[in-house]
């Protein structure tokens, strides 16, 4: 990544934000993290507190003034604060509105009056929709919208491809299949580990347990991002982000009770999806970022397991998410 810069991180004590802000800190970098903790964790950032390159501002991007304040003097950010329940996503339609859509003109009007140039997003499969082409590229028709989250994402995006336009700046958009790995502490492997180890007799789950989804581990998620930021100059750059594989909810079922040594009695709510906006079939073509030289690491059922064992480490973080 060449010569040490000052990042932005927004969501820097979330999952993916925490452990992006290691690998930056690791590789000499200043880190500037902006989180409001309403779902991060001070915990994520264990090694980066100590750090002399790296410093916590504790904010909502709703805070404009407060927001535009803290970027002063960094070079790029990496805006990965967001809400991401998709699944009660049509309990509180304003929060995705607010937390995604709004929150990111204000990180790009933050950006405009401080000069900075350079954004990269985490965006969604999610704003696929329900595609018809499988695997889904990232040129393939748009669906008709089926999450609010997805629609969210799908408007900062736009938003970030017309500032790029507008302003000069240039946007880095990655949309992500689930990510899996350390600190991941939202999704179904999440919910499923939980769920046995209160009651392993029995394991509660949305839908029929045939969806079938892509995974990818967030040490792989965090190469790309960064690969994609030293090579890439276009103005807007879109790059799916997944593995070239997918699994049924069954499959990730099984390789948890496997796990955790459990037989429980498997309880389905049927249908062929869990909840307004779950895509029964998730599998993106990111072939754009394999030709960049980027290759995943984990295939899926290392990440489950390698997830599964930081949460029997960490069960802490089960009790932070009741």
């Amino acid at each position: 990544m060449g010569n040490p810069a000052k990042y932005f991180v927004t969501g820097a004590a979330g999952f993916i934000g925490s452990n992006l802000v290691d690998r930056l800190l690791s590789l000499g970098h200043e880190v500037i993290g902006y989180d409001n903790l309403s779902t991060g964790q001070e915990r994520f950032l264990e090694l980066a507190t100590p750090h002399p390159a790296f410093q916590l501002i504790r904010g909502d991007l709703l805070e404009f003034d407060r927001l535009s304040q803290a970027m002063r003097g960094c070079e790029m950010v990496f805006h990965l604060a967001a809400n991401a329940d998709v699944r009660f996503g049509t309990d509180h339609p304003r929060r995705d509105l607010d937390q995604n859509a709004v929150a990111t003109w204000n990180v790009l009007e933050a950006m405009r009056g401080n000069d900075i140039r350079r954004i990269a997003f985490s965006s969604t499969g999610s704003v696929y929709g329900e595609a018809q082409v499988i695997p889904t590229p990232e040129n393939c028709p748009f669906p008709v919208q089926t999450s609010l989250y997805g629609a969210s994402k799908l408007a900062a995006e736009g938003m970030i491809a017309a500032y790029c336009e507008g302003f000069g700046m240039q946007g880095l958009i990655f949309r992500f299949v689930s990510i899996l790995g350390a600190r991941y502490s939202h999704g179904h492997v999440f919910d499923f580990s939980k769920q046995l180890l209160e009651h392993p007799g029995r394991l509660r789950v949305l839908g029929n347990g045939r969806q079938r989804k892509s995974y990818l581990h967030v040490e792989d998620c965090v190469d790309a991002i960064l690969r994609a930021m030293d090579q890439v100059e276009d103005k807007i750059a879109i790059f799916n982000l997944g593995t070239s594989e997918y699994c049924e909810v069954n499959d990730s079922i099984g390789w948890i009770c496997e796990r955790l040594g459990v037989q429980p009695r498997l309880e389905y709510t049927g249908g062929d999806r869990g909840w307004i906006g779950d895509n029964p079939f998730i599998f993106l073509d990111c072939s754009r970022m394999r030709s960049l030289g980027w290759e995943p690491r984990y295939p899926i059922r290392e990440a489950v397991g390698k997830t599964i064992q930081y949460l029997i480490d960490n069960p802490w973080l089960f009790a932070s998410r009741t």
